[in-house]
């Protein structure tokens, strides 16, 4: 059975879904939340809110969570890459291409971002443009902006 439990951040009320113990998906804000989940607050939720909650004051750089995010094997990969970006780093779309041995995908490194389950736990804002430029982000760029100054 899949739950759910909301908590409220720096960005407004986040929810953070579990599933079997691990952490499946992250919505923030105005997100389509699935009518199949429990709000219930499980102990890898608490955990998961725990860490959340210090990541956005300042004490943490890194998540240790079980996370599943649900998608391809592509998407996987990248993801898994994504998270391999330290805090306070920015990686290009091609960069995050090279990392995974396919120099060529940048747009699809893009769109994977895009499927991203749970942003922040998997930090695909700390993807940018190749120019530098702040580009994409589910939550909006005002997150994205934030989220890159919380973790300088």
């Amino acid at each position: 059975m899949k739950h759910i439990f909301f908590y409220q951040t720096n960005i407004g009320e986040i929810g953070i879904a579990e599933n079997k113990g691990a952490i499946t998906n992250l919505f923030i804000k105005n997100e389509h939340i699935p009518q199949e989940v429990v709000v219930k607050e499980t102990a890898v939720l608490k955990e998961a809110g725990k860490q959340l909650m210090e990541y956005f004051a300042g004490k943490r750089k890194s998540f240790t969570l079980p996370l599943a995010p649900e998608g391809t094997e592509f998407q996987k990969k990248v993801w898994k890459a994504l998270q391999e970006i330290p805090c306070g780093e920015t990686r290009s779309y091609k960069d995050v291409a090279r990392s995974i041995g396919q120099p060529k995908a940048s747009r699809a490194i893009g769109m994977a971002n895009n499927k991203n389950p749970m942003l922040i736990l998997i930090p695909c804002h700390r993807v940018i443009g190749a120019n530098g430029n702040l580009v994409g982000y589910a939550a909006g760029l005002q997150v994205k902006e934030y989220l890159l100054k919380l973790e300088k």
